[in-house]
């Protein structure tokens, strides 16, 4: 890859990070509590470590809450997979590995992980929630609150510093290389197609998913999809793999920045399907709503279907 290409994603998801330090889990329904209320870590029997070590300079142990009637990981220092296998009878062989999202500083665990994760698994298709290494916030709950007021008031923001975005999200990409090696691995136990697996975001894993398209070396995600992440133009290589969006034309955060992506991929002549919903606002995700952004889930499975995922390979 060019420097100069390299610059320019630099830029491009520098740029989201900056966004994102507004978009932690922004409420989907406005009824919903958004109180963050400190709960015990949940048992995670499951969860496999995926071995790229702690944290570098990580002082602050992980800790979760409440919020919006869903629960939130964060302080993550040691990178997990959680596998959510089909039923034999049902399973497909394709494979997708969830990244939740959350600034980079949260993990909505729920809502843009289990959730998703489950209704893939009941669809056949095997699922894999990434609990990917964060960056840290406070400790103490009161002051990691006051840290998301000073976010949310756009006191912390700071500008886009050109470098490289390898290096800007490395325990990130890290992780998620570690994740498809491991499915890889593992995918005579658990009955995946080793060119079938691919990769989901949300927000900031939207971000994650885009980064390990691009520098996830020997990821290679057989399909990718962007769930209200930035969709800012980018040069991509060669042989992108299918694309798949979902925004809100409400969102606060990337509905307004303009859908270069988009042009990205069909510059590139390669398969994009994007899904502008009128309202949904950010962090829709599973939660059920009254708006048309609900049938996002519905709409990305029949996208798959299309592209074979929901039936054996022949």
């Amino acid at each position: 890859m060019t420097h100069t290409l390299k610059y320019r994603l630099a830029r491009w998801i520098l740029s989201g990070l900056a966004a994102l330090t507004c978009a932690i889990a922004a409420p989907a329904m406005a009824q919903l509590d958004h109180t963050m209320t400190p709960m015990a870590i949940p048992a995670q029997p499951k969860a496999i470590e995926l071995g790229t070590g702690p944290l570098p300079g990580a002082t602050a142990p992980e800790a979760w809450h409440s919020q919006y009637g869903s629960v939130f990981a964060r302080n993550v220092t040691v990178a997990t997979l959680t596998p959510f296998l089909p039923d034999p009878a049902k399973a497909t062989g394709a494979a997708v590995i969830v990244a939740p999202g959350g600034g980079f500083r949260t993990l909505s665990m729920n809502n843009e992980g289990w959730d998703v994760a489950q209704a893939l698994a009941d669809r056949g298709i095997a699922a894999f929630v990434l609990k990917y290494r964060l960056n840290q916030t406070p400790q103490d709950m009161p002051a990691f609150e006051r840290s998301m007021a000073e976010m949310f008031s756009g006191t912390a923001r700071r500008p886009p510093v050109p470098g490289d975005a390898s290096v800007t999200l490395a325990p990130q990409i890290a992780d998620a290389r570690a994740a498809f090696a491991l499915v890889r691995s593992r995918s005579k136990e658990w009955k995946v197609d080793t060119d079938r697996i691919g990769m989901v975001g949300f927000s900031a894993g939207a971000m994650l998913t885009m980064a390990t398209t691009l520098y996830g070396q020997d990821a290679k995600p057989a399909h990718i999809a962007n769930i209200y992440g930035p969709l800012a133009a980018v040069e991509f290589p060669a042989g992108a793999p299918p694309l798949f969006v979902a925004l809100a034309a409400d969102d606060p955060f990337f509905a307004n920045a303009g859908y270069g992506l988009i042009d990205s991929w069909r510059t590139a002549k390669r398969p994009v399907e994007f899904h502008l919903y009128e309202q949904g606002g950010h962090g829709f995700g599973m939660y059920p709503k009254e708006t048309t952004s609900t049938g996002w889930f519905d709409a990305y499975v029949r996208w798959l279907a299309m592209h074979g995922y929901l039936k054996p390979k022949s």
